[in-house]
Protein backbone atom coordinates (compact mmCIF):
# COMPACT_ATOMS: atom_id res chain seq x y z
CA UNK A 1 0.00 0.00 0.00
CA UNK A 2 1.26 3.48 -0.86
CA UNK A 3 2.48 5.41 2.17
CA UNK A 4 0.78 8.61 1.00
CA UNK A 5 -2.54 6.79 0.77
CA UNK A 6 -2.08 5.19 4.17
CA UNK A 7 -1.28 8.51 5.88
CA UNK A 8 -3.39 10.86 3.79
CA UNK A 9 -5.18 12.69 6.61
CA UNK A 10 -5.46 13.06 10.37
CA UNK A 11 -9.02 11.73 10.55
CA UNK A 12 -8.17 8.73 8.37
CA UNK A 13 -5.14 7.98 10.51
CA UNK A 14 -7.22 8.21 13.68
CA UNK A 15 -9.67 5.58 12.52
CA UNK A 16 -6.89 3.47 11.01
CA UNK A 17 -5.16 3.22 14.38
CA UNK A 18 -8.40 2.85 16.27
CA UNK A 19 -9.07 -0.24 14.19
CA UNK A 20 -5.58 -1.48 14.99
CA UNK A 21 -6.13 -1.05 18.74
CA UNK A 22 -9.47 -2.84 18.58
CA UNK A 23 -7.84 -5.76 16.78
CA UNK A 24 -5.12 -5.83 19.43
CA UNK A 25 -7.87 -5.93 22.05
CA UNK A 26 -9.20 -9.13 20.51
CA UNK A 27 -6.12 -10.90 19.22
CA UNK A 28 -3.36 -9.80 21.63
CA UNK A 29 -5.32 -10.48 24.83
CA UNK A 30 -5.79 -6.82 25.75
CA UNK A 31 -9.35 -7.86 26.69
CA UNK A 32 -7.92 -9.30 29.92
CA UNK A 33 -8.22 -5.88 31.56
CA UNK A 34 -12.00 -6.41 31.75
CA UNK A 35 -12.12 -9.61 33.85
CA UNK A 36 -9.28 -8.17 35.93
CA UNK A 37 -11.44 -5.11 36.58
CA UNK A 38 -14.29 -7.39 37.68
CA UNK A 39 -12.06 -9.32 40.09
CA UNK A 40 -10.64 -6.16 41.66
CA UNK A 41 -14.10 -4.64 41.99
CA UNK A 42 -15.50 -7.80 43.58
CA UNK A 43 -12.67 -7.96 46.12
CA UNK A 44 -13.11 -4.32 47.13
CA UNK A 45 -16.91 -4.42 47.30
CA UNK A 46 -16.78 -7.60 49.37
CA UNK A 47 -14.70 -5.79 51.99
CA UNK A 48 -16.35 -2.35 52.13
CA UNK A 49 -19.70 -2.74 50.41
CA UNK A 50 -21.87 -3.38 53.48
CA UNK A 51 -22.03 0.21 54.76
CA UNK A 52 -21.32 2.01 51.49
CA UNK A 53 -23.80 4.89 51.07
CA UNK A 54 -25.43 3.90 54.36
CA UNK A 55 -23.27 5.56 57.04
CA UNK A 56 -20.76 8.38 56.86
CA UNK A 57 -17.87 6.11 57.74
CA UNK A 58 -18.97 3.47 55.26
CA UNK A 59 -19.50 6.04 52.52
CA UNK A 60 -16.07 7.64 53.02
CA UNK A 61 -14.22 4.33 53.15
CA UNK A 62 -16.25 2.77 50.35
CA UNK A 63 -15.93 5.82 48.09
CA UNK A 64 -12.19 5.83 48.66
CA UNK A 65 -12.08 2.14 47.73
CA UNK A 66 -14.12 2.70 44.55
CA UNK A 67 -11.85 5.56 43.53
CA UNK A 68 -8.83 3.30 44.12
CA UNK A 69 -10.36 0.70 41.79
CA UNK A 70 -10.82 3.39 39.13
CA UNK A 71 -7.25 4.61 39.56
CA UNK A 72 -5.86 1.11 39.24
CA UNK A 73 -7.96 0.37 36.15
CA UNK A 74 -6.98 3.62 34.47
CA UNK A 75 -3.27 3.34 35.21
CA UNK A 76 -3.07 -0.30 34.18
CA UNK A 77 -4.99 0.34 30.93
CA UNK A 78 -2.43 2.58 29.28
CA UNK A 79 0.82 2.68 31.23
CA UNK A 80 2.50 0.38 28.67
CA UNK A 81 0.52 0.90 25.47
CA UNK A 82 2.80 3.46 23.80
CA UNK A 83 6.23 2.63 25.19
CA UNK A 84 5.85 -1.04 24.24
CA UNK A 85 5.62 -0.05 20.56
CA UNK A 86 7.78 3.07 20.71
CA UNK A 87 10.08 1.92 17.90
CA UNK A 88 7.09 1.29 15.63
CA UNK A 89 5.55 4.67 16.42
CA UNK A 90 8.86 6.39 15.75
CA UNK A 91 9.26 4.69 12.38
CA UNK A 92 5.70 5.42 11.29
CA UNK A 93 5.98 9.04 12.41
CA UNK A 94 8.88 9.45 10.01
CA UNK A 95 6.69 7.91 7.31
CA UNK A 96 3.95 10.49 7.83
CA UNK A 97 2.03 9.58 10.98
CA UNK A 98 0.48 12.54 12.78
CA UNK A 99 0.96 12.15 16.51
CA UNK A 100 -2.29 13.95 17.21
CA UNK A 101 -4.11 11.25 15.21
CA UNK A 102 -2.28 8.46 17.01
CA UNK A 103 -3.08 9.91 20.43
CA UNK A 104 -6.69 10.61 19.39
CA UNK A 105 -7.10 6.95 18.46
CA UNK A 106 -5.63 5.96 21.83
CA UNK A 107 -7.99 8.36 23.63
CA UNK A 108 -11.08 6.94 21.90
CA UNK A 109 -9.98 3.37 22.52
CA UNK A 110 -9.09 4.00 26.14
CA UNK A 111 -12.38 5.81 26.72
CA UNK A 112 -14.28 2.75 25.46
CA UNK A 113 -12.27 0.58 27.85
CA UNK A 114 -13.05 2.94 30.73
CA UNK A 115 -16.76 2.82 29.93
CA UNK A 116 -16.70 -0.99 29.96
CA UNK A 117 -14.79 -1.08 33.26
CA UNK A 118 -17.20 1.41 34.86
CA UNK A 119 -20.20 -0.67 33.81
CA UNK A 120 -18.52 -3.77 35.24
CA UNK A 121 -17.82 -1.99 38.53
CA UNK A 122 -21.44 -0.87 38.86
CA UNK A 123 -22.71 -4.36 37.97
CA UNK A 124 -20.51 -5.88 40.66
CA UNK A 125 -21.88 -3.36 43.17
CA UNK A 126 -25.42 -4.24 42.11
CA UNK A 127 -24.81 -7.98 42.38
CA UNK A 128 -23.30 -7.44 45.82
CA UNK A 129 -26.48 -5.59 46.82
CA UNK A 130 -24.66 -2.35 47.58
CA UNK A 131 -27.14 0.42 48.41
CA UNK A 132 -26.36 2.60 45.40
CA UNK A 133 -27.65 6.18 45.47
CA UNK A 134 -31.27 6.33 44.37
CA UNK A 135 -31.62 10.08 44.00
CA UNK A 136 -29.35 11.86 41.57
CA UNK A 137 -27.68 15.22 42.01
CA UNK A 138 -27.15 16.13 38.35
CA UNK A 139 -29.53 13.67 36.68
CA UNK A 140 -32.64 11.95 37.98
CA UNK A 141 -30.76 8.73 38.71
CA UNK A 142 -28.14 8.45 41.41
CA UNK A 143 -26.53 5.41 39.81
CA UNK A 144 -26.01 7.39 36.58
CA UNK A 145 -24.35 10.25 38.46
CA UNK A 146 -22.18 7.75 40.29
CA UNK A 147 -21.28 6.05 37.02
CA UNK A 148 -20.24 9.35 35.43
CA UNK A 149 -17.98 10.16 38.40
CA UNK A 150 -16.33 6.74 38.34
CA UNK A 151 -15.90 6.95 34.57
CA UNK A 152 -14.25 10.37 34.80
CA UNK A 153 -11.85 9.18 37.51
CA UNK A 154 -10.95 6.12 35.45
CA UNK A 155 -10.51 8.14 32.25
CA UNK A 156 -8.47 10.91 33.93
CA UNK A 157 -6.10 8.38 35.49
CA UNK A 158 -5.96 6.52 32.18
CA UNK A 159 -4.89 9.69 30.36
CA UNK A 160 -2.25 10.46 33.00
CA UNK A 161 -0.81 6.99 32.48
CA UNK A 162 -0.99 7.47 28.71
CA UNK A 163 1.08 10.66 29.02
CA UNK A 164 3.66 8.81 31.10
CA UNK A 165 3.73 5.97 28.58
CA UNK A 166 4.44 8.49 25.81
CA UNK A 167 7.42 9.83 27.76
CA UNK A 168 8.98 6.56 28.91
CA UNK A 169 11.48 4.70 26.74
CA UNK A 170 10.33 1.18 27.67
CA UNK A 171 7.75 -0.75 29.67
CA UNK A 172 10.14 -1.36 32.56
CA UNK A 173 10.55 2.37 33.14
CA UNK A 174 6.80 2.92 32.84
CA UNK A 175 5.95 0.20 35.34
CA UNK A 176 8.55 1.63 37.73
CA UNK A 177 6.82 5.01 37.64
CA UNK A 178 3.28 3.65 38.06
CA UNK A 179 3.47 2.78 41.81
CA UNK A 180 4.64 6.32 42.58
CA UNK A 181 1.73 7.72 40.57
CA UNK A 182 -0.68 5.56 42.55
CA UNK A 183 0.83 6.53 45.91
CA UNK A 184 0.71 10.19 44.93
CA UNK A 185 -2.99 9.90 44.11
CA UNK A 186 -3.83 8.04 47.31
CA UNK A 187 -2.01 10.54 49.52
CA UNK A 188 -3.71 13.52 47.88
CA UNK A 189 -7.20 12.02 47.85
CA UNK A 190 -8.12 13.80 51.08
CA UNK A 191 -9.88 10.73 52.39
CA UNK A 192 -7.68 9.75 55.29
CA UNK A 193 -4.70 12.12 55.25
CA UNK A 194 -4.97 15.72 56.42
CA UNK A 195 -2.77 17.88 54.21
CA UNK A 196 -1.71 21.48 54.67
CA UNK A 197 0.47 24.06 52.99
CA UNK A 198 1.93 23.19 49.60
CA UNK A 199 0.77 19.57 49.83
CA UNK A 200 -2.84 20.74 50.11
CA UNK A 201 -2.43 22.88 46.98
CA UNK A 202 -1.23 19.86 45.02
CA UNK A 203 -4.66 18.27 45.40
CA UNK A 204 -5.93 20.35 42.49
CA UNK A 205 -4.03 18.04 40.11
CA UNK A 206 -5.22 14.87 41.84
CA UNK A 207 -7.93 12.86 40.12
CA UNK A 208 -8.48 10.93 43.35
CA UNK A 209 -9.30 14.14 45.27
CA UNK A 210 -12.00 15.32 42.87
CA UNK A 211 -13.24 11.78 42.39
CA UNK A 212 -13.65 11.15 46.11
CA UNK A 213 -15.41 14.49 46.61
CA UNK A 214 -17.87 13.83 43.80
CA UNK A 215 -18.66 10.26 44.87
CA UNK A 216 -19.26 11.30 48.49
CA UNK A 217 -21.41 14.20 47.34
CA UNK A 218 -23.48 11.97 45.05
CA UNK A 219 -23.70 9.38 47.86
CA UNK A 220 -25.08 12.15 50.16
CA UNK A 221 -22.48 11.75 52.86
CA UNK A 222 -23.70 14.77 54.83
CA UNK A 223 -27.22 13.36 55.09
CA UNK A 224 -26.15 10.08 56.66
CA UNK A 225 -25.63 9.00 60.24
CA UNK A 226 -22.29 8.55 61.96
CA UNK A 227 -21.77 5.31 63.88
CA UNK A 228 -18.42 6.10 65.51
CA UNK A 229 -19.90 7.94 68.49
CA UNK A 230 -22.53 5.27 69.11
CA UNK A 231 -19.95 2.48 68.89
CA UNK A 232 -17.68 4.33 71.31
CA UNK A 233 -20.46 4.87 73.83
CA UNK A 234 -21.54 1.23 73.47
CA UNK A 235 -17.95 0.06 74.01
CA UNK A 236 -17.76 1.84 77.38
CA UNK A 237 -21.32 1.04 78.47
CA UNK A 238 -20.25 -1.05 81.49
CA UNK A 239 -17.82 1.49 82.91
CA UNK A 240 -18.89 2.57 86.38
CA UNK A 241 -18.92 6.18 87.58
CA UNK A 242 -19.70 6.85 91.23
CA UNK A 243 -21.11 3.34 91.57
CA UNK A 244 -23.39 3.63 88.55
CA UNK A 245 -23.29 2.87 84.81
CA UNK A 246 -24.63 6.07 83.22
CA UNK A 247 -23.71 5.12 79.65
CA UNK A 248 -25.53 1.81 79.96
CA UNK A 249 -28.67 3.62 81.11
CA UNK A 250 -28.44 6.04 78.19
CA UNK A 251 -28.04 3.19 75.70
CA UNK A 252 -30.98 1.27 77.13
CA UNK A 253 -33.18 4.34 76.98
CA UNK A 254 -32.27 5.10 73.37
CA UNK A 255 -32.80 1.49 72.30
CA UNK A 256 -36.07 1.18 74.23
CA UNK A 257 -37.50 4.25 72.53
CA UNK A 258 -36.24 3.15 69.11
CA UNK A 259 -34.09 6.25 68.72
CA UNK A 260 -30.82 4.62 67.63
CA UNK A 261 -31.13 5.86 64.05
CA UNK A 262 -32.03 9.33 65.30
CA UNK A 263 -28.91 9.30 67.47
CA UNK A 264 -26.77 8.33 64.46
CA UNK A 265 -28.25 11.13 62.35
CA UNK A 266 -27.79 13.60 65.18
CA UNK A 267 -24.13 12.68 65.60
CA UNK A 268 -23.67 12.78 61.83
CA UNK A 269 -24.98 16.35 61.72
CA UNK A 270 -21.85 17.38 63.66
CA UNK A 271 -19.53 15.52 61.31
CA UNK A 272 -20.49 17.01 57.96
CA UNK A 273 -17.89 17.93 55.36
CA UNK A 274 -18.33 20.99 53.14
CA UNK A 275 -16.42 19.24 50.35
CA UNK A 276 -19.13 16.58 50.18
CA UNK A 277 -22.14 18.87 49.83
CA UNK A 278 -24.68 17.31 47.45
CA UNK A 279 -25.22 20.27 45.14
CA UNK A 280 -25.16 20.61 41.38
CA UNK A 281 -22.39 23.20 41.58
CA UNK A 282 -20.15 21.01 43.73
CA UNK A 283 -20.49 17.87 41.61
CA UNK A 284 -20.10 19.74 38.32
CA UNK A 285 -16.99 21.45 39.69
CA UNK A 286 -15.47 18.05 40.50
CA UNK A 287 -16.40 16.68 37.08
CA UNK A 288 -14.92 19.72 35.33
CA UNK A 289 -11.59 19.38 37.13
CA UNK A 290 -11.43 15.68 36.26
CA UNK A 291 -12.03 16.62 32.63
CA UNK A 292 -9.29 19.25 32.77
CA UNK A 293 -6.82 16.72 34.20
CA UNK A 294 -7.62 14.33 31.36
CA UNK A 295 -7.33 17.08 28.72
CA UNK A 296 -3.99 18.35 30.01
CA UNK A 297 -2.67 14.78 30.04
CA UNK A 298 -3.73 14.31 26.42
CA UNK A 299 -1.91 17.49 25.39
CA UNK A 300 1.22 16.36 27.25
CA UNK A 301 1.04 12.98 25.49
CA UNK A 302 0.91 14.63 22.05
CA UNK A 303 3.78 17.00 22.84
CA UNK A 304 5.92 14.15 24.18
CA UNK A 305 5.45 12.11 21.01
CA UNK A 306 6.09 15.07 18.70
CA UNK A 307 9.72 14.95 19.85
CA UNK A 308 10.08 11.23 19.27
CA UNK A 309 12.36 11.76 16.26
CA UNK A 310 14.92 13.34 18.58
CA UNK A 311 14.94 10.22 20.67
CA UNK A 312 18.31 8.51 20.36
CA UNK A 313 17.40 5.68 22.73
Amino acid sequence: MNTKQTYRGRVSQTFLYLGKFLRMFVYQNDWKVLPMAAIIAAAVVFVVGGNLFVTQEGTLMGSFALVCVCLWNGFFNSIQVVCRERAIVKREHRAGLHMSSYVAAQVIYQFLLCVAQTVILLLVCRLAKVALPAQGTITRWGVLDLGISLLLVTFASDMMALAVSCMMKNTTAAMTVMPFMLIFQLLLSGGFFQLSGFAAKLRVVSASYWGLNSVCAIGRYNEQGMVTLWNTVFKFRNIEFMGEKPLLEIIRTIEKEGKVNDFLLWSGSYNQNELFVSTVENVLHCWTLLGVIALVSIVVAIIALEFIDRDRR
